[in-house]
């Protein structure tokens, strides 16, 4: 790989130290690892053996961070074709083709019906230039992408405001760094 090359370390777990390229492109700029080192922290006891949906996932930091740490399985969906088949071919580095599914997709379409499993952690960090938190996170509600005490991790631009969410999720943790700010909830089933 070029020194010159767009690289992302996994800072934790059986892949600990390892870097992978990714697709440079407008509006991906992975999670720091210092944020991943606290929203990690933070998961901890919930990571292993859980589903995890990293919904826009760009260089696939936080899923490919979630195997590394004992996650079982991972779906990570990014619209961009050159960032989607570069985080496959990191996949096949990793060895986790066995967990973990990489679809090439625009994320709110896939949310508009129901997954045949869901997800006990979603990362949800879109590109900042875009409003796409509020949506994403009615269509994960709406059409049960979550299990009943899934926690969702939120990462979005610190200027803005956060977005309305779903009444019963609620905030568990947040942090600021940088011009990110993150929120770590708790949905609450409401059957």
């Amino acid at each position: 790989m070029p020194a010159t090359a767009s690289q992302v370390r996994i800072i934790g777990g059986r892949h600990r130290g390892r870097r992978l390229g990714f697709s440079a492109g407008r509006g991906l700029r992975p999670t720091p690892d210092r944020v991943r080192e606290t929203l990690f922290n933070w998961l901890q006891t919930e990571i292993h053996g859980a589903r995890c949906l990293d919904l826009f996932a760009g260089s696939g930091a936080l899923g490919l961070e979630a195997l590394s740490r004992g996650a079982s399985a991972l779906l990570a969906v990014e619209q961009h074709r050159a960032a989607a088949q570069r985080l496959r071919e990191n996949v096949k580095l990793l060895n986790e083709q066995a967990a973990a599914e990489v679809l090439q997709r625009e994320a709110l379409s896939l949310l508009t019906r129901p997954p045949p499993v869901p997800f006990g952690i979603a990362f949800l960090d879109p590109p900042f230039a875009q409003e796409l938190l509020a949506a994403a996170c009615r269509l994960l509600e709406k059409n049960h992408w979550l299990t009943p005490a899934a926690w969702i991790y939120l990462e979005q631009d610190a200027a803005r405001p956060w977005p309305e969410l779903p009444q019963n999720w609620s905030l568990h943790r947040e942090g600021r760094a940088g011009q990110s700010a993150q929120r770590l909830l708790r949905r609450n089933s409401t059957g």
